[in-house]
C-alpha cells in the first residue's frame, strides 16, 4: 500500500483535526467500493479483514473476500475532487479519497504471500 502526495497531504489534514485514523477498502456498492477513513477506535475491524500496510503510519484495512479478489494488485491512495463517503472522515472536503491499483509482478506477489495476515 502506498499514497501520493495529495492523499498524504489530506490525511495530515484529517489527522491534525482527527487524531489517528484508519482505512477500511471493502467492495460493496457505492461508499463501499471507496477507501473508508474513520478515527481509530471508531470501526470494528472484522475477524476477516486483512491488514494492508499503513499509509503515513496509518494502518490500511480491506475485507477479506474484497483481498481475495485484489490480491494480485497494488493498492495506492489517491485523492480526486468530491465527496467522500458519509460516514468517512475525507467528506465534506471537497475533496476525497480514492484507491488506485498496478498489478503486481510474480516476486511481489510471493512478498505478499509472506506478510499479508488476517486480523486476529
Amino acid at each position: 500500500m502506498r499514497a501520493t502526495e495529495a492523499a498524504s497531504a489530506l490525511l495530515g489534514e484529517i489527522v491534525a483535526e482527527h487524531g489517528p485514523v484508519l482505512f477500511h477498502q471493502s467492495g460493496g456498492c457505492c461508499d463501499g467500493s471507496s477507501p473508508m477513513c474513520y478515527q481509530q477506535g471508531e470501526f470494528l475491524i472484522g475477524d476477516h479483514d486483512v491488514l494492508l500496510g499503513r499509509v503515513d503510519r496509518m494502518p490500511v484495512y480491506i475485507g477479506g473476500q474484497q483481498f481475495a479478489l485484489w490480491r494480485h494488485t497494488q493498492l495506492i491512495l489517491d485523492v480526486v475532487p468530491g465527496r467522500g463517503g458519509m460516514f468517512s472522515l475525507d467528506n465534506g472536503r471537497e475533496r476525497r479519497f480514492l484507491t488506485r491499483s498496478r498489478a503486481f509482478d510474480a516476486g511481489e506477489l510471493d512478498a505478499l504471500d509472506a506478510t499479508a495476515q488476517p486480523v486476529p
